[in-house]
């Protein structure tokens, strides 16, 4: 019996990335892969796929459309009509391609029939279309599961009138309904859709969520370590729960096959050119979009801070001609003393010895990067489940600076500057880091965990293939 998993991420650079990953972790257990991109993305991703296959005989890539055109810009502000068309285009498309691809006559090049599917939780039509097709399904959530939790805790945080949060509201005061956060969590902590009014993304991150309960399980890219008491509240709603994080740290991912943005190769070079912790490493993430104001006040603070920065600045990010943007910011710190970049290898920066210190979006990848090498963060969320996990890295495991809500050069500066100097918050860091790195090392949590999933996956497989 051989197992072939359909890993199936949202179409979005994030889930991509962390999906991958555990892709990789699935071929180094020796089974078969077919990792299903957007059509968008994969011409976006041209030959790098190529190349990405013939790195290992067991996985391909295939691809089903996600129903916009190609010049649609899919940024964080046209989310709901990107789930809409997933929902209504995509799964027309996945559930004739599945079929094709669990039937006796689909092997092929050496692929057997899928006998299992690990889908993105935020595509439940892909995990009841498995379902309905006879194969097994998991819901894999590339977000944090203290985030999970909170968007879990809606119909309770609606019940007690904490949630939508009206504008107005003191966004300091605690929050009541998420179980185990009572002590730190504030509104202005739990994810952005849930201010406001009625949002409707609201609706939609609560509705896949409630979802996965549905799921034979549900899959975390974290560590006990870092969430346990998230992952004690969840898994009682779950059929079964595997937190088998962080992963980029477990696994190789392929060469290529998943960076929709071309990396620029000279930023390490750039990085040994500078002493040891004395780089401000800034990126806000794939799908942050700042206006030139924001822009503006973070170039500021970060000159003012006095380190040299790499910022990444995406040619789609701030509301202004790119190239103006680029130029103004290499003219107002020097040449030698900033570097910025349409996007850049960031595991790498993040392990290079002259970073000090992280301004990020605190994307749940971003912090689970920088959370493994131990560098400590200044956090500016954007969106999403990105306001909790910010709390998290500030107030439970302090290892950054929350700056949410804030966009003024002095804070920058002056927070920039503590996460630069700070010898309690590099302690904590680092501290943190060795334990998630026993959790990934053979028997710890995760490792352990993931050896679990494997055997999880190839016994629904041969249940399917017995009962197919």
């Amino acid at each position: 019996m051989v197992a072939h998993v359909l890993v199936f991420p949202c179409p979005v650079q994030g889930d991509i990335n962390c999906m991958l990953y555990f892709a990789a972790g699935l071929l180094d257990a020796g089974l078969h892969v077919t990792f299903l991109h957007s059509d968008h993305n994969l011409r976006r991703l041209g030959l790098a796929t190529a190349t990405a296959t013939s790195s290992s005989p067991r996985l391909r890539f295939l691809s089903v459309p996600d129903g916009l055109p190609d010049d649609h810009p899919r940024s964080a502000g046209d989310l709901a009509e990107f789930f809409n068309s997933l929902r209504t285009n995509t799964s027309v498309a996945y559930r004739a391609l599945l079929a094709s691809l669990c039937a006796p006559s689909s092997i092929h090049k050496g692929f057997p029939p899928v006998t299992c599917v690990v889908a993105d939780g935020m595509l439940p039509f892909a995990i009841d279309v498995a379902e309905e097709l006879g194969v097994p399904a998991l819901a894999f959530r590339t977000a944090s599961a203290c985030s999970f939790l909170a968007y879990l805790s809606v119909p309770k945080l609606v019940e007690l009138g904490e949630v939508p949060v009206p504008a107005g509201a003191d966004l300091d005061a605690p929050v009541r309904g998420v179980p185990g956060t009572e002590a730190f969590l504030r509104r202005r902590d739990l994810p952005s859709f849930c201010r406001g009014g009625h949002d409707p993304l609201l609706q939609i991150f609560g509705e896949v969520t409630a979802h996965s309960c549905k799921a034979r399980a549900l899959i975390f890219n974290t560590a006990a370590s870092l969430e346990r008491s998230a992952l004690a509240h969840v898994a009682p709603r779950m059929r079964d729960v595997f937190a088998i994080g962080p992963l980029h740290a477990m696994f190789q991912a392929p060469a290529a096959g998943g960076a929709l943005w071309r990396e620029d190769g000279g930023c390490t070079a750039w990085l040994d050119g500078h002493a040891d912790r004395s780089v401000v490493y800034v990126s806000l993430g794939s799908l942050a979009v700042i206006s030139l104001e924001q822009f503006t006040e973070f170039l500021s603070g970060l000159v003012s801070a006095g380190h040299p920065f790499l910022w990444v600045l995406r040619p789609d990010m701030v509301g202004a001609s790119h190239s103006a943007v680029l130029q103004e910011a290499t003219e107002a710190a020097g040449r030698s003393k900033a570097r910025v970049v349409d996007w850049a290898p960031q595991r790498d920066v993040l392990r290079h010895r002259a970073v000090g210190c992280f301004l990020t979006h605190a994307g749940w990848n971003s912090t689970l990067e920088c959370v493994t090498e131990g560098v400590p963060t200044v956090c500016w969320p954007f969106f999403a489940d990105q306001q909790t996990n910010s709390r998290f890295i500030d107030a439970v495991w302090g290892t950054g600076l929350d700056m949410k809500d804030v966009c003024d050069r002095a804070v920058v500066q002056k927070m920039v500057r503590q996460a630069m100097e700070s010898g309690e918050l590099r302690r904590s860091a680092q501290a943190l880091a060795r334990q998630v790195r026993r959790d990934i090392a053979e028997g710890g949590s995760s490792a352990t965990e993931f050896n679990r999933l494997i055997s999880f996956i190839n016994q629904l497989s041969l249940h399917a293939i017995k009962s197919g």
